[in-house]
């Protein structure tokens, strides 16, 4: 996780979400600005204390946490 160097976690901030840059900003609201059809640099505008950096980042986290891999465990016979 060392790449998300602009991803902070700071349980006095945001209760402890993923922020930028210890900003009041979480990368849930990026990517939720994002996917409701803002682009990067209206977000950016919107929000001028962030960087086309940090919502390429909040991406790029979100990508990294949809690559988890999940085991299923079988079922067992009831």
């Amino acid at each position: 996780m060392d790449q998300f160097d602009r991803i902070t976690f700071d349980i006095n901030i945001m209760g402890g979400r993923a922020c930028i840059r210890g900003l009041r900003v979480t990368v849930a609201l990026i990517l939720n600005l994002f996917s409701n059809g803002m682009t990067a640099a209206e977000i950016v505008k919107e929000y001028p204390y962030l960087e086309a950096e940090d919502v390429r980042q909040s991406l790029q986290y979100a990508a990294w946490l949809a690559d988890e891999s999940v085991q299923v465990l079988g079922m067992s016979a009831a």
